[in-house]
């Protein structure tokens, strides 16, 4: 499938491998794929994604904060505090006891922690499932539009279409996904 790819659609899945490695995760995620393609989109689909707040800062902020582990956000902070526990002041009292980072997720985790070290070694990691149905729904988007490269849009596309929650969550507080499943066809269609 990949010799189907364009530039703009290899540079977004390069770009996702590089993103995971720097988060530290065992695999590609889809939300590492919106990742690359926000990495490597060229003007046109860049300012499109920045008009629906899809950054580049704000999708890693949203993604480091996804991957760090952290079971509580900002509103169990706030309901905790609101019956008298401060977060903070746990967290804190936790790493004094126990070592700094001690809340950290465990690098050597059961997913993928032996796999990890050998893809790491080669260079490269593996996809997981809503990665791979990604790139299988880009394919089909670029199929549907009677084209014969995957690009970027294609990619973004497949996200899109596809039911990965962590997309869901990095796209939704911005801009729905239909409304944005309908610029980027639009800018298909206008570039067509």
């Amino acid at each position: 499938m990949f010799e189907r790819f364009a530039d703009s659609a290899r540079s977004a899945v390069v770009a996702a491998q590089s993103e995971a490695k720097r988060l530290g995760e065992p695999r590609i995620h889809a939300s590492h794929l919106l990742l690359g393609t926000a990495v490597s989109a060229d003007e046109p689909l860049r300012t499109l994604l920045a008009d629906a707040g899809l950054t580049l800062d704000a999708l890693r902020s949203d993604c480091a904060a996804e991957a760090s582990g952290d079971a509580l956000g900002a509103d169990d902070a706030a309901a905790l505090d609101a019956i008298g526990i401060d977060l903070d002041a746990v967290k804190s009292r936790l790493e004094e006891s126990f070592g700094e980072g001690v809340l950290d997720p465990d690098p050597s985790g059961a997913e993928g922690a032996g796999r990890k070290n050998l893809w790491g070694r080669l260079g490269r990691i593996p996809f997981d499932k809503g990665a791979k149905k990604a790139l299988e729904l880009s394919l089909r988007e670029a199929v549907a539009r009677h084209e014969r490269v995957i690009r970027a849009e294609h990619v973004l596309l497949g996200l899109l279409r596809g039911d990965d929650p962590s997309i869901a969550a990095l796209v939704t507080p911005h801009i729905g996904r239909d409304e944005l499943r309908q610029r980027v066809i639009d800018h298909l269609d206008a570039a067509a």
